[in-house]
């Protein structure tokens, strides 16, 4: 059995994917009847999609499953493993393009889905930055974005920078979106409310009034009468751009 030091000293191997060991634990009155790993990770995804990371915690997992926080151990040696199984368990809800699709189709629908998952799990995001990413949902994705990318005809030794244009914008675009949608729930307000509330107290304040004033006809010329509106026309407007720059480097 591995040891909590070995795990630290060895973070490249850190992954509940590489680690081939059974959870081994003696107290048999803790292994409670019909409990298992996948149950477990459904309620951490629901906790964790409810209350946020920061609060997340084996042994609120455990409340919220009605079993001792022992008992869990059983399944997962770690925390951080639990929150691997999590992160891995909604990359399953990210539909496979569709094949017979031209590539520009099938890296929309991608981009779409991987943004739509991030704002949907706003914890998504700091631990897809923290772990490897290697479980079986997680590869299914990175094989169909190599799969569009590879249909692009860019050369091999530019479709990396090509992956990484697209779906770190993605990435930066579907994080921001969430966090704000999570804050405006937090508030009590809808989106446009948040933005409309933020923006007025942007401009009551005289150094900040001049930013938004010179920026004015940005705004006025974006289009859209909601947040989202206004979201939706960028994302798909960024998105035509990496995909015209990705044909404008295949073709020279």
């Amino acid at each position: 059995m591995v040891s909590a030091a070995d795990r630290v000293n060895s973070r490249a191997r850190t992954s509940v994917w590489l680690d081939r060991r059974t959870p081994s634990r003696n107290r048999r009155a803790d292994h409670p009847a019909g409990l298992d790993r996948e149950k477990i990770t459904a309620a951490a995804v629901r906790l964790l999609d409810a209350e946020g990371l920061a609060k997340f915690s084996m042994r609120r997992l455990a409340a919220e499953l009605d079993v001792t926080a022992m008992s869990l151990y059983w399944y997962v040696e770690t925390k951080d493993d639990l929150l691997e199984l999590a992160l891995d368990s909604v990359y399953s809800e990210i539909a496979p393009p569709r094949e017979e699709a031209h590539w520009h189709e099938r890296l929309r629908e991608l981009a779409t889905t991987y943004r739509e998952l991030l704002v949907r799990h706003t914890w998504v995001s700091p631990l897809a930055g923290h772990f490897l990413n290697i479980g079986p949902h997680s590869m299914l994705f990175s094989y169909a974005v190599q799969d569009v990318i590879r249909a692009t005809g860019l050369p091999l030794r530019r479709q990396t920078g090509a992956l990484s244009a697209v779906f770190q914008f993605v990435y930066g675009f579907g994080t921001i979106e969430g966090h704000f949608a999570q804050r405006s729930s937090e508030a009590g307000l809808s989106q446009d409310e948040f933005f409309q509330q933020a923006m007025g107290t942007i401009r009551s304040q005289p150094q900040l009034s001049r930013i938004v004033e010179s920026s004015q006809d940005l705004m006025d010329a974006r289009g859209g009468d909601t947040v989202e509106g206004m979201r939706e026309r960028d994302f798909t407007f960024a998105l035509d751009l990496l995909i015209a720059g990705i044909e404008a480097m295949r073709d020279r």
